[in-house]
């Protein structure tokens, strides 16, 4: 396990892919219990150790993940995230290249759809106007580097809908590299979606001090090339 912040009240990880964040019904072990273990462990800690999960990444994805190590920082983290005072920071390895998109590098541009959820098939759908039971997805992104197949964005949340950043980019013709569920050609050797939570930001909710943590780059040959080349 990955600790990349820690303190009284919060303790941050970068969690791999695969992992789950909590409990589900597959019975997997999930990151929450093993960061309860190492809490246990470290400090020594009899009895039971409090552990708030206050965000989660889909299986497939890496990066940042907050957790809560006292109720009073949960209960104020659950609020700021609510709220949109918490700011993530997502990275992504698509399909295609910008002459394909019109775009150019570090440029921002605005997505919107409206997307609808297929709680059977676990996939969300994009739609460029609003329809029966959708809700409005917004995201901004930019191009950071590219290769000659693939290409990194940039991506920030406006909303947070089910598997936004996988359906937008898809709807955009830019599928993420290794997600058969939205459209990529082939699967990742590993199982994984080349999608990251880069970093995050927030107001620290009981010391009241700025926190910014970002997660290491993968270990994999095309996400290191792209992260090179990128403007970051």
């Amino acid at each position: 396990m990955d600790v990349i912040y820690e303190d009284n009240h919060i303790i941050i990880v970068n969690k791999q892919s695969g992992e789950i964040v909590q409990g589900d019904k597959t019975g997997d072990r999930p990151l929450s219990d093993i960061v309860k273990d190492y809490i246990k462990e470290k400090y020594q800690k009899p009895g039971a150790v409090f552990l708030g999960v206050v965000h989660r990444l889909d299986r497939p994805v890496s990066g940042v993940v907050v957790f809560a190590r006292t109720s009073k920082a949960l209960t104020r983290l659950n609020k700021m995230f609510a709220e949109g005072e918490v700011h993530k920071t997502y990275w992504a390895i698509v399909e295609g290249r910008k002459e394909e998109r019109g775009q150019r590098i570090n440029e921002w541009h605005v997505l919107e759809h409206w997307l609808t959820r297929n709680e059977k098939q676990n996939k969300a759908y994009a739609y460029d106007h609003e329809v029966p039971h959708s809700k409005l997805a917004r995201l901004r992104y930019r191009l950071l580097a590219e290769g000659d197949r693939y290409s990194l964005f940039e991506v920030q949340l406006m909303t947070g809908r089910h598997h936004q950043i996988r359906c937008q980019l898809a709807a955009l013709g830019s599928p993420i590299k290794g997600d058969l569920k939205y459209g990529a050609k082939r699967s990742n050797p590993d199982g994984s979606i080349s999608l990251m939570a880069r970093r995050v930001e927030f107001i620290h909710p009981v010391s009241k001090e700025p926190v910014s943590v970002e997660a290491p780059v993968p270990d994999d040959a095309l996400w290191q090339a792209l992260a090179k080349k990128s403007v970051n």
